[in-house]
């Protein structure tokens, strides 16, 4: 299976192709902006260099959040339109599950993202969710470890090893759905 994986959660733009557990090509840049404009060229330098065409992919894997309101956008909805003009299943993986696991599922792991108005935790045994993704106070996640190996506070997802994930996941229980987990920073006027 020929995996595409696409992050722009967090202060990069990356992509990777895996085919059948092999990384075939893999591109990070680190960037707090611009994700949109050079996402898509980075994904057709991916696939140049894996020496594939757009219709050889079987599946797209992208991080859903939590992680840059307007980078996430960016992922997902290059993804997503992706997938559907392929007509290829989208796999939506949470930024915070693809960093505890980017280096496999055994044991307890946990990944921490801190932006500058919030914090984000998620601790997994084994590769299930024991504290699902949420929003946490600042050093809350101290006390939420529990002897777990720790990836964070993180800048960058690993494209390769959420492709490499994704060939394995059920895109029934993965859509691609952004996770913001926490309100927005809105107020809207009063009606009077």
């Amino acid at each position: 299976m020929i995996v595409l994986g696409i992050d722009t959660s967090l202060d990069a733009c990356s992509v990777a192709i895996v085919r059948d557990g092999a990384m075939l090509a893999h591109l990070s840049e680190a960037m707090a902006r611009g994700q949109a404009e050079r996402l898509a060229p980075m994904v057709r330098e991916a696939a140049q260099a894996a020496g594939l065409t757009f219709s050889q992919i079987d599946r797209i894997a992208v991080t859903t959040g939590p992680g840059s309101f307007t980078g996430v956008r960016v992922g997902l909805s290059f993804a997503r339109a992706l997938a559907l003009s392929l007509d290829r299943p989208c796999v939506g993986v949470s930024t915070l599950e693809a960093l505890a696991l980017e280096n496999g599922e055994g044991g307890a792991r946990a990944a921490l993202i801190e932006t500058p108005g919030a914090s984000y935790f998620a601790r997994y045994e084994d590769g299930v969710a024991t504290i699902a993704p949420r929003s946490i106070e600042r050093g809350e996640h101290e006390t939420l470890l529990a002897g777990a190996h720790l990836i964070g506070p993180a800048i960058t997802v690993n494209a390769a090893a959420l492709a490499l994930r994704a060939a394995q996941l059920d895109p029934a229980d993965y859509p691609p759905r952004p996770a913001y987990l926490r309100a927005p920073h809105v107020t809207l006027p009063s009606a009077s």
